[in-house]
């Protein structure tokens, strides 16, 4: 049986300075959609990245990654 994939990507993972926080970039492999993720602590949030016009930005994701 061939092993699933992970449904996203995790695209970059700066480094924030903090112990307590995080952020990254996670990819979607099904749709392509770009979304911010953010921990501080015990709270974060998700969400997806916009161009200028309000649209979400699509990163094509090839079978390899």
């Amino acid at each position: 049986m061939a092993k699933e994939k992970a449904r996203f990507i995790m695209k970059i993972a700066p480094g924030s300075g903090s112990m307590f926080s995080d952020a990254m970039i996670l990819v979607d492999r099904e749709t392509g959609v770009n979304y911010l993720f953010f921990q501080s602590a015990n709270a974060g949030g998700l969400t997806p990245l916009l161009d200028r016009e309000g649209k979400p930005i699509i990163t094509t994701v090839s079978d390899e990654e």
